[in-house]
């Protein structure tokens, strides 16, 4: 459910020399997933998981994808219970084991209920990725945006981040992973979006303090999407008539937005052992658009 990233300026969009080679750029046919057959190298085999806003855009493809390396995973969801019991189905006629865990992480109460019964269901925990958030679609100055939409932000994408995270660090296995979803927004800013950019932006700052706090027991790191191929995006594809995707994407040196299995690829490598000696990172996923880290 990740936008990432706007933050598109006049001199982006404007014609230049370099536009007409991304044009000319060839793209290529995708698999589903990055490693079909059920996990390749990425074995999970025996791990539990809990993918919050598991239920549709990049929370399903990790879902899946996780299932797929033979991780048990616990499918959050705050409302969208169909798109949950869906991702669920699916897991489930693919002969793997998930569970749908209903909860609005960002009231702590509801958080700690909701990591309780994940452990309950899978028999303990050892992958936590924390995927739940909130773009605003609108085009909002700072000075104009009001207090509900300020709290709404707050409350989503980093006090649902705090919450699931201490309730569920205390039950964590040793050699546990933690993944947790930013944005490019959040290392650049993002101009009228500037509640969604501050949030972002903490969750860095959260990955990289608890990547020290709780080394060497349990590895934290971060994944920062760029523009993904999800429901949340479809206003700003679809502006000007549908074109505003194909602008988009002259602004990206791989030539496309990302898929959501794009983004779970990266997300299931950092939840295995090959990923064990790296903490504290943030990984761009973004098509080169945007190169920093």
């Amino acid at each position: 459910m990740r936008k990432r990233e706007r933050g598109m300026g006049k001199r982006e969009r404007g014609k230049g020399k370099g536009e007409s080679r991304r044009e000319s750029r060839r793209t290529f046919p995708l698999s589903p997933f990055p490693f079909p057959g059920g996990g390749g190298v990425i074995q999970l085999r025996g791990k539990r998981a809990f993918v919050t806003g598991g239920g549709r855009g990049i929370g399903r493809a990790t879902v899946l994808l996780l299932a797929q390396a033979g991780a048990a995973v616990a499918v959050g969801y705050r409302t969208r219970r169909e798109d949950a019991e869906a991702t669920v189905g699916a897991v489930g006629r693919s002969g793997g084991q998930a569970v749908g865990i209903r909860g609005d992480l960002g009231d702590p109460a509801a958080a700690r209920r909701a990591v309780d019964e994940a452990i309950a269901a899978l028999g303990g925990l050892d992958i936590l990725v924390v995927n739940h958030g909130i773009w605003p679609p609108g085009d909002v100055p700072l000075h104009e945006i009001d207090d509900g939409r300020w709290t709404d932000a707050i409350r989503a994408n980093l006090d649902g981040v705090f919450y699931v995270c201490r309730a569920a660090i205390p039950h964590l296995a040793d050699g546990g992973r933690i993944v947790l979803l930013s944005s490019t927004a959040g290392q650049r800013g993002e101009a009228f979006h500037a509640d969604y950019a501050a949030t972002r932006g903490a969750v860095i700052s959260l990955t990289k303090s608890l990547a020290v706090e709780l080394a060497p027991r349990i590895t934290v790191n971060c994944v920062a999407p760029g523009w993904v191929e999800t429901e949340m995006n479809e206003r700003p594809f679809s502006r000007d008539t549908g074109s505003g995707k194909r602008e988009i994407e002259k602004t990206i040196p791989l030539g496309r937005v990302a898929s959501p299995e794009d983004i779970a690829g990266p997300i299931a490598f950092l939840c295995s052992d090959l990923a064990r000696h790296i903490t504290g990172e943030i990984l761009n996923v973004n098509g080169g658009s945007v190169l920093c880290g």
